[in-house]
């Protein structure tokens, strides 16, 4: 299944999730929720997102390596400090927390259950293989760092 692997950039990923949540959310209009308070914990969501997707963006900058995820043996660094000695994967933590506050904002049991499918993808088709590239690079620094931080949370 190499075929997939690296081939979606993570962000174009993550709108085309937001697109078909959108439209599931649609065609499963029954599924809708109604709970008090959905649009501050969307807000909330989408925030926290965005602000852990922009402190990998900034670490990464900090120690000039590359932030292109098509292309992780181009790292020039391990960056195992700030927000990745919490998780090593905080740009798509972000992207999926966005996801999650888009899940809140249409208010939809059928959108929200897409989230797992997100985070699946996520794991096999751009993670993994960056892991094996950073394992290639970097060998047992990475190795102890995957063994100490968590891929998610």
């Amino acid at each position: 299944m190499q075929v997939f692997e690296l081939k979606v950039p993570p962000v174009a990923l993550a709108l085309v999730f937001a697109v078909v949540m959108w439209a599931a959310s649609t065609l499963f209009s029954a599924a809708s929720l109604s709970l008090p308070g959905t649009s501050i914990v969307a807000f909330a969501c989408a925030f926290l997102g965005g602000g852990i997707a922009v402190a990998g963006v900034f670490a990464f900058r900090k120690h000039s390596t590359t932030v292109n995820p098509m292309k992780p043996e181009t790292t020039a660094s391990l960056v195992t400090a700030g927000i990745y000695r919490v998780t090593r994967n905080p740009m798509y933590l972000g992207l999926a927390l966005a996801l999650v506050g888009w899940a809140m904002h249409l208010a939809n049991l059928a959108a929200l259950f897409l989230i797992p499918v997100f985070v699946a993808y996520m794991t096999r088709f751009q993670i993994k293989p960056e892991e094996r590239a950073l394992l290639a690079k970097f060998g047992p620094s990475f190795a102890d760092y995957m063994a100490a931080v968590r891929r998610w949370i």
